[in-house]
């Protein structure tokens, strides 16, 4: 079985891979890089989070980079500002559908734990999970963050993950903890969703 991971630099995608990847199942490892002016510290921290996944669970997995500074630029003026960081997270859902179908994988797994961050409410979590047409798995919903950061220190990804502190540059200050599908829809009526899925899929990174 195959499946899309939504793999960021921080503590908690990377445990939720492996945890699924120790099951059997076939990763394909999606990255979108969000910080504009510390790209290539990005990808590269991002890389050894992916190599450490590798050796840890002694298989390979397909590795993809995905632009997603335009996108988040884009999103944070022509839509709803306290809606960026849910916005960001549809469309981060529509690029890895998108994939997924491309490369036959039968759903998508997100480090996401329940109310950790303002996107990861339950209103929210179900508002950004319309935007995709597989399902998501969220192996880390029932962990706590000292769980998590266990098995991060355990795999080996921890100290990676903590070795720079890359912070988003586009989250509001005040984002939405409640937000509702046709409030969402209604913003995203302000861009052309299809085009910017379209043109960042074009622009994928493949890595050996």
């Amino acid at each position: 079985m195959k499946a899309v991971l939504l793999l960021s630099d921080g503590i908690d995608s990377p445990v939720a891979g492996y945890i699924m990847g120790r099951q059997g199942v076939e990763l394909v490892a999606l990255h979108f890089v969000t910080h504009g002016n510390e790209q290539e510290q990005q990808i590269d921290k991002t890389l050894k989070i992916m190599r450490r996944l590798e050796e840890t669970m002694d298989t390979s997995m397909s590795k993809i980079v995905v632009p997603h500074v335009d996108t988040l630029v884009t999103l944070s003026q022509e839509c709803k500002r306290n809606l960026t960081c849910i916005l960001c997270r549809r469309m981060m859902l529509r690029i890895a559908d998108k994939i997924g179908g491309e490369t036959d994988a039968a759903f998508i797994i997100t480090g996401e734990s329940l109310g950790q961050v303002a996107s990861q409410t339950l209103a929210n979590l179900f508002v950004e999970e319309q935007a995709s047409s597989l399902p998501i798995l969220r192996p880390l919903v029932g962990l706590d963050k000292v769980e998590i950061t266990r098995i991060a220190r355990e795999i080996g990804t921890y100290d990676i993950s903590v070795s720079s502190n890359l912070c988003c540059d586009f989250a509001p200050q005040r984002p939405s903890t409640n937000s509702s599908l046709d409030e969402v829809l209604e913003t995203e009526l302000n861009i052309d969703v299809d085009s910017i899925v379209l043109e960042a899929t074009r622009r994928v990174r493949m890595i050996d």
